[in-house]
């Protein structure tokens, strides 16, 4: 079954990406969630019409995507958290605090674009993150977690 999507979905595809799924996937799944509609001929020219038209603008979200990754590299992030015997966080590091700690440096950025290599981080010290900024922009963003001074 062919569809068009209208929002990105994790593990198949991005906003108006034409994707071949099984039929049941399609028709319960994502076509009555929202997230699909139907490849027809008609809904696949006015799809390439709207591309066209969208390519201009796409270049401008693209370059500031970039801008904001060269700010990211140059960035580093240290995240405090408390500890206990031998390095052992009290709880741990997620996404929601990487994007709160990137939010006081200026970067609004939405948790569910940052991923944690190897999940929820549960010691102190170096780390890697990856952020996607945009579908071609991703950043490798390292991070460290430290001890909190109290």
């Amino acid at each position: 079954m062919e569809l068009i999507l209208k929002q990105d979905v994790e593990h198949l595809g991005f906003k108006d990406d034409i994707v071949d799924v099984k039929n049941g996937y399609g028709r319960n799944y994502l076509i009555p969630r929202g997230l699909a509609t139907m490849a027809t001929p008609s809904a696949k020219k006015v799809l390439e019409e709207n591309l066209k038209q969208r390519a201009h603008k796409e270049k401008k979200i693209v370059d500031a995507a970039t801008k904001t990754a060269e700010a990211l590299k140059a960035l580093e992030m240290k995240i405090s958290a408390k500890t206990g015997a031998a390095d052992k966080l009290f709880g741990s590091v997620t996404t929601i605090d990487l994007a709160e700690a990137l939010e006081k440096e200026g970067h609004a950025i939405d948790k569910k674009f940052i991923s944690i290599q190897g999940g929820a981080v549960k010691r102190t010290g170096p780390y890697n993150a990856q952020i996607r900024l945009h579908r071609e922009v991703v950043v490798d963003f390292p991070f460290e977690v430290v001890a909190d001074k109290k």
